[in-house]
Parts: structure tokens; sequence; C-alpha cells
């Protein structure tokens, strides 16, 4: 019978496998969570500047990275507003807590371009964060290719443009993949939380534990919540922790309190 239910158990398993495969597979356009994965880190582009890099070069801090292409006429441009206003919000500092990275997808555009989308959205910003903080590359086709893939993004080119969607990928300084964060709109307290995960667990202020443990992300909402099971939990543990010192010194002294009247 152990061995019936053995069976059954690993072809369950081979069968989620498989099925997780062919939906990957399958995929043409939108986004395929790769958390834990990490992107390959020795691909080079060109940066804002036309100097070639690598993305083990300008991964030194969590990383927000925004796969856009620089001419689109549709979702591109409010993804990067969406992206400019909630860094003016953010209670951590680009180029210092975090930085950002924009790869272009498209292999035709340039680094001439990268420079002009750069300078456009440096200036819109109302809180000024150091140049190096945010940068913006394009690459050959291949590469492109390599890094969209690594992180599960998927689009398809009609005619001179794309179909993709639209999110932030959060990358820890060792390129691993943390989080996903989806639209053209994001909340300051979301990238907060998901900058802080990709720290892969570095010192930071107490509240920071604090808010972390606190709350956690709801893959569904695509939103961090209150982890109420765990704040739950914890004030269980508290309060018996409480009762059980209570018990224990409470009758000590009850015991004290008996021998000295008899």
């Amino acid at each position: 019978m152990k061995t019936f239910f053995s069976c059954i158990i690993l072809c369950l398993a081979l069968f989620s496998c498989l099925s997780g495969q062919q939906a990957e597979q399958s995929t043409e356009i939108g986004i395929v969570e790769k958390l834990g994965d990490n992107v390959p880190v020795d691909l080079t582009f060109q940066d804002e500047t036309g100097k070639e890099v690598t993305i083990k070069e300008v991964l030194q801090k969590p990383t927000i990275l925004a796969l856009v292409y620089f001419r689109c006429p549709g979702i591109c441009t409010p993804l990067l507003n969406g992206l400019r206003q909630v860094l003016d919000k953010v209670a951590l500092e680009a180029g210092k807590d975090f930085q950002i990275l924009t790869v272009s997808f498209n292999p035709e555009e340039t680094s001439a371009m990268a420079a002009e989308k750069k300078k456009n959205y440096l200036s819109q910003l109302k809180r000024k964060i150091p140049e190096s903080s945010w940068r913006f590359l394009v690459g050959k086709e291949e590469n492109v290719k390599k890094l969209t893939d690594s992180v599960g993004f998927y689009y398809q080119k009609e005619g001179r443009e794309y179909k993709h969607a639209a999110t932030l990928t959060i990358l820890s300084p060792s390129g691993k993949i943390t989080r996903y964060l989806y639209g053209v709109g994001f909340l300051p307290f979301d990238l907060k939380m998901a900058l802080m995960e990709a720290s892969e667990g570095k010192v930071g202020p107490t509240i920071a534990k604090f808010l972390e443990f606190c709350y956690s992300y709801d893959p569904k909402g695509k939103r961090y919540g209150l982890n109420v099971i765990r704040i739950s939990g914890a004030a269980v543990v508290i309060f018996l922790s409480i009762f059980i010192l209570y018990l224990s010194f409470g009758g000590k002294k009850q015991l004290k309190k008996q021998e000295k009247g008899s």
C-alpha cells in the first residue's frame, strides 16, 4: 500500500513538472516567473555612453530591471512613467540602497537612443538621483534574448512593433530574481519591501526587519499584505510564554507564602 501511494505521488510530481514545462514552452507573450533563478551576468551590452558593460559590472546593489524598447508607442512609456513616479516616493535612496537598469529588447536601438531616454527621465524626476544609479542599455539580439528568457519575459515582434507585458523584475546584487512587480503603477511600500528582500538578508533598520516579518508577498494580488497568520502565531507564542512564566514564578511565590504562613 505504501508503494502504491508513493507511485501516485511520484506520478503527480512528474505530471506537474511536465505541465509547467509545457506551459513555459507555449508562452509566446507574457511573464513566466522564475523566482530564485539567476540572470546570466556575463552578457555584454552597451550603455548610454556607448561603453561595453557586462550585467555583472552594473549589478552592484539590489536592482530594478525594466525591460522596454525606447521607440515603443504603447505600454513602455506608462511603465517608465510609473517607475519614475515611484522613485520620487520610495523611502530608499537610489545609488545608495538600490539601482535601476532599463534594457531595450529591440536589438535595432542604439546607445544614442538610450542616452536620449535617460536624459528625458532623469530631468523629470522631482527627487534627483545620481546619474550612475539609473543605467540604460542596448544590446545584440542574442544577448537580449538570453536576458529576457532568463527572467521569463516573452514578447513577439509584429512589423516594427512588439507585443509584450509590463513588469519590473527585482534582482539581488548577485543577479538572483527575487520579485516581480506588475503593471504600470507601483506602490512605494511594495517597491521598498521588494528591494529589502533583494538585499539578501543584509543588515537593515530594525523597523525594516519588523515590516518584513509582518508583511508577506501575495502572488495572486501581486501586492504585499499584512500576514495575519504569522502575526497571530507570534502573538500566541508570546502569550503562552508570558502565561508559562507567570505560572512558574507565580507558583513559586505562592509556595513561599504558604511556607511562611505555616
